[in-house]
């Protein structure tokens, strides 16, 4: 079978091949770029490999392009890149692996197109179209995977236990590929994951979150996770969600399986927002439910406190799976603590007080918040759902109406810790926190407007509380 070559590709792939003809070295694009063609999906990464050197082959094809482009050589794994009018080119020549059980990292020697295609780890990213001048354009398929393609199978070349023990991401990949693509898993292969599984150990954090982001990035991310858990990864590389899974019965009183649930949250918020942060709170907002379950008598099953349990939770999840300790990491805390929240003013008089504080403590994220709150709706009842959805309506148009009245928007109080000690002539000290705390909840409980004449006139009366005298004046700070 021919690969249809699209007009630009066509230059590209002849200049490869004249460049590969030159040093005698035969050339092939291999890999994703050809299953993504095939598929009809944008692709602007090309891997060429050659039966002979890969960087002189770059250097040679970067030698015949004008602006010259600079050649990056990864020598410690042989490989060599170039970008060319948006298309990132990468060379790497034919080889043969051999691996230790106790290491990903192979030993490599020189090999054949052959070799280097029982490498891969599946039989859709095994193809590949030769650049010889006789053979220009040929699909070279020894796995049949054009045959997979079609039937929509993800495949490992060789039997699965080798093709995994060598290279255990390959293992998350296949489960990565499924969600993406919506293929099947081949039975022996997706056996061969529950075999093997342990082998993930060997594998870095970091490339483990990288597969599992890919895997929340696309649009229905439950596939995925529903594959983890059922090959038994999951249970290795974020056991906090594994244990959401299973429902306890007693007294004739059951509670949710909150990891079906959970799943089922995420695949709602995919709808709604491509936010990954906002994805990962989805993924960890009732986290903590096995650590805060209680059974009562009367009222049945209970998880009190599990969004304050489960933002405590997060970092050590986020440093295990070397994902950024920083503003990222708060934002998803700050979700999966205040997740609760809306629901609780839905089922209440909303007062102007309430929503002050769900204002001033969600900040510029309310948005997000309201979209995984929205998400966290899942029942089937129909009127029930109705109810839910008509009250987080009715909160947003109070949020709308109490922001506008008390400009309480992406609020801050008037009144800062360096006006306070300004005014009372002091250093930074305990009694500062306290006027400050004093002074914003006057304004979040509606006692004082939001205004800073008014808030200024709080302070000084809680500094009085503390013996504190004045030593200036609303009008001495310019607004």
């Amino acid at each position: 079978m021919l690969f249809s070559i699209e007009p630009h590709e066509r230059k590209v792939f002849e200049l490869v091949g004249r460049c590969a003809r030159a040093i005698d070295v035969p050339a092939y694009v291999v890999g994703g770029y050809v299953r993504d063609r095939l598929l009809g999906r944008p692709s602007k990464d090309i891997d060429i490999v050659c039966v002979g050197d890969g960087i002189r082959l770059a250097e040679q094809v970067a030698a015949q392009l004008s602006p010259r482009p600079k050649v990056v050589v990864y020598s410690r794994f042989g490989t060599a890149m170039l970008r060319w009018e948006g298309i990132e080119i990468e060379f790497v020549g034919a080889r043969r692996e051999s691996y230790r059980e106790d290491s990903r990292k192979p030993e490599v020697e020189q090999g054949s197109l052959e070799d280097d295609q029982n490498r891969r780890d599946f039989t859709i990213n095994a193809l590949a179209v030769s650049l010889q001048e006789d053979t220009f354009g040929l699909i070279v398929d020894p796995f049949d995977g054009l045959t997979d393609l079609e039937n929509k199978i993800i495949k490992t070349p060789l039997e699965p236990g080798k093709t995994f023990s060598d290279d255990p991401l390959r293992m998350l990949r296949a489960i990565r590929f499924s969600t993406q693509l919506g293929f099947a898993i081949e039975p022996n292969t997706l056996q061969g994951i529950s075999k093997y599984r342990t082998r993930i150990h060997i594998i870095s954090k970091e490339r483990i979150a990288t597969e599992l982001e890919k895997i929340l990035m696309t649009p229905k991310p439950s596939v995925g996770f529903k594959l983890l858990f059922d090959t038994g990864l999951l249970q290795l590389i974020l056991p906090e969600l594994a244990l959401l899974q299973g429902v306890e019965d007693k007294n004739g009183k059951g509670h949710k399986d909150n990891f079906y649930h959970t799943l089922e949250v995420l695949d709602n918020l995919c709808r709604r927002s491509n936010n990954i942060w906002l994805r990962w709170a989805a993924v960890l907002h009732d986290i903590a439910k096995p650590a805060t379950k209680r059974f009562h008598k009367d009222t049945g099953w209970t998880f009190h406190g599990h969004e304050w349990v489960g933002a405590n939770m997060v970092p050590k999840i986020f440093r295990n799976l070397r994902l950024p300790l920083d503003s990222k990491m708060e934002y998803v805390q700050k979700m999966v603590r205040l997740h609760l929240r809306p629901i609780s003013l839905t089922k209440e008089e909303v007062t102007d007080s309430a929503v002050r504080r769900l204002l001033f403590d969600a900040g510029p994220e309310i948005e997000d918040l309201m979209k995984l709150c929205e998400s966290d709706i899942t029942t089937k009842n129909p009127k029930k759902m109705v109810r839910y959805l008509e009250g987080y309506e009715y909160l947003k148009s109070r949020m709308s109406e109490v922001s506008q009245a008390d400009r309480m928007r992406l609020w801050q109080p008037p009144i800062t810790g360096e006006v306070i000690m300004q005014t009372f002539d002091i250093q930074p000290s305990k009694e500062v926190g306290v006027i400050k705390t004093a002074v914003r909840e006057a304004i979040l409980d509606g006692a004082i407007n939001n205004e800073f004449e008014l808030a200024f006139q709080r302070m000084v009366e809680e500094g009085a509380k503390l013996g504190l005298e004045p030593k200036k004046t609303a009008g001495d700070f310019k607004l």
